[in-house]
């Protein structure tokens, strides 16, 4: 199979679908891979350690995308990608559908069959695919609204752990998923007040025996987080719905009654955030100010640290790409039915029941895969 691997163009996002170990991989395998000129730049990979793993570098993305089967990518394609997205080729990427209509529109316009790294599941119900992301995510979380606590950054001019005889900063997390776990690992660390509210006390329970009374727990109402959110100085957005739009858990009228230079940073913003107020920012211009409340919405967190988000990635995502470029798409899905759950789009239809309840479709029958075109070999 021809794998393409296009340089990333979202704003300021460095990562990048393979990395030249997982081309060496992919090659072992029998398949050809083209790299974009440039792609592995911002995890600091040149070109020549993506020809010394077997791949081609192509200089001209419409042509990678014209020749390529197999669209290997992290984040979801910005309009002037969509357009070169045909019917025949698969899309392996993050794609976020349920708040972004347009993409969705376009996608199935396209004919293309498209593959999300969100919504792979596992045997333990889990998304491996999503989990490191969010993990950085989460940590990340913690450094961004620490940031934006400072007064030059329109915060309250706090330090989240404080200093002796000096109180830390109150630190409320939306959800104990992922995100959140590791937020509350990096706050904890720090020094803060942390409280995790979830709707789930098993899971609350869980969280509490891993960190102990230093954590604070809060099973999920809207009582409990409007008296939580009011009363602190971060709130990190942590909840997720698998293929879903994010829950709005904090009203805008919550918000405005925050204290001034309060911070919320709503890592669920790609599913449409949980916070009334939020809306999607960028690396370039990451905050904005609502009712004296500093937000921090950017969608792609992780391309920060685009090396570490990398890595991490591609240890989840190769064994998917591998089985999808040895099997061909149908097989790999009739054989992995966790593999399965990650087709979103496909003959024109929203295949996963999340993203299409989301969108407000009916959804297609994701295992009827025999009336669908094959690749073009």
């Amino acid at each position: 199979m021809l794998i393409g691997v296009p340089r990333e163009i979202k704003v300021h996002e460095y990562r990048v679908g393979l990395t030249p170990a997982s081309v060496r991989e992919v090659v072992a395998h029998g398949h050809e891979v083209i790299v974009e000129r440039d792609a592995g730049r911002g995890i600091g990979a040149g070109d020549d350690d993506y020809r010394r793993a077997g791949a081609r570098i192509e200089d001209d993305a419409a042509a990678l995308y014209a020749a390529a089967e197999l669209i290997v990518k992290v984040k979801e394609p910005q309009p002037a990608e969509r357009v070169r997205l045909g019917a025949g080729q698969v899309l392996f990427a993050y794609l976020h559908l349920a708040p972004d209509p347009q993409q969705a529109s376009d996608l199935l316009a396209s004919g293309v069959t498209a593959i999300a790294y969100e919504t792979v599941s596992d045997v333990d119900g889990g998304l491996p695919l999503l989990a490191p992301m969010s993990e950085v995510a989460g940590r990340m979380s913690v450094q961004a609204g620490a940031h934006c606590l400072e007064k030059e950054a329109g915060g309250r001019g706090l330090l989240l752990g404080g200093v002796p005889g000096v109180e830390p900063a109150r630190v409320v997390i939306l959800g104990g998923g992922v995100v959140g776990s590791n937020a509350a690992l990096i706050a904890l660390g720090i020094g803060a007040a942390v409280t995790i509210v979830d709707r789930s006390v098993a899971v609350l329970r869980r969280l509490g025996d891993r960190f102990g009374p230093q954590l604070h727990t809060l099973h999920a109402s809207t009582d409990a987080i409007e008296a939580a959110v009011l009363d602190a100085d971060l709130v990190i957005g942590a909840v997720l719905v698998p293929g879903g739009a994010a829950p709005k858990l904090v009203t805008r009228d919550m918000v405005r009654r925050m204290r001034p230079g309060a911070v919320v940073v709503d890592v669920a913003i790609d599913q449409g955030g949980c916070f009334e107020t939020s809306r999607p920012t960028t690396h370039a211009d990451p905050i904005f100010i609502v009712d004296e409340i500093v937000h921090y919405c950017v969608a792609n967190m992780p391309g920060a640290v685009a090396r570490t988000s990398t890595l991490a990635l591609n240890a989840a995502t190769l064994p998917c790409v591998l089985a999808l470029a040895d099997k061909g798409w149908r097989q790999a899905l009739r054989d992995d039915p966790h593999l399965a759950r990650g087709l979103n789009i496909c003959a024109g239809r929203v295949m996963h029941p999340g993203v299409a309840e989301a969108l407000g479709v009916e959804p297609g029958n994701a295992h009827d895969l025999a009336a669908v075109p094959p690749m073009s070999p």
